[in-house]
C-alpha cells in the first residue's frame, strides 16, 4: 500500500484549544467511519527553531494563536476522493458553520500528499 494523506496546517486562538479539541473529536469519528485509515491533529510545542522557517509564519498566526499541524492517512488518491466525498454528505458536519470554527479557515495551509516512505 502507497498511502495518501492530506496535511493541514492552522491557526488556532490557544483560547480555543477546548473548543478545538472537541470538533477534531467529532471530525475524527466522521472521517474514520467513512474509511479514514487514520487521523491525527497536533497542537504547536516546539514552534521556534532558528534557521527554520516556523509554522506560525507560515499561516499568519497572530498573538494568542498557536498552531495546529493536522493529518488523514488513506489508501491511494481514489480512496482519498471517495471517503472525503463521503464525509461532506455526513449530517454531522452540517452544524460546523465556518462562521463559528474556532480557527480562522482562510489562513489554514491544505494539501494532498502521495507517500514516498513508511507507508
Amino acid at each position: 500500500m502507497a498511502g495518501y494523506v492530506d496535511g493541514y496546517v492552522l491557526p488556532v486562538p490557544k483560547k480555543y484549544i477546548e473548543a478545538y479539541r472537541r470538533l477534531a473529536r467529532k471530525a475524527e469519528t466522521i472521517w474514520k467511519e467513512h474509511g479514514a485509515l487514520d487521523y491525527k491533529e497536533c497542537v504547536g510545542d516546539d514552534l521556534a527553531i532558528k534557521g527554520m522557517v516556523p509554522f506560525p509564519r507560515g499561516v499568519k498566526a497572530k498573538p494568542g494563536e498557536t498552531v495546529v499541524f493536522a493529518w488523514v492517512l488513506f489508501k491511494s488518491r481514489a480512496h482519498r476522493d471517495r471517503v472525503n466525498a463521503k464525509v461532506m454528505k455526513d449530517p454531522r458536519l452540517a452544524d460546523m458553520d465556518q462562521k463559528s470554527m474556532p480557527f480562522d479557515h482562510k489562513r489554514m495551509v491544505y494539501g494532498g500528499f502521495k507517500v514516498i516512505i513508511g507507508a
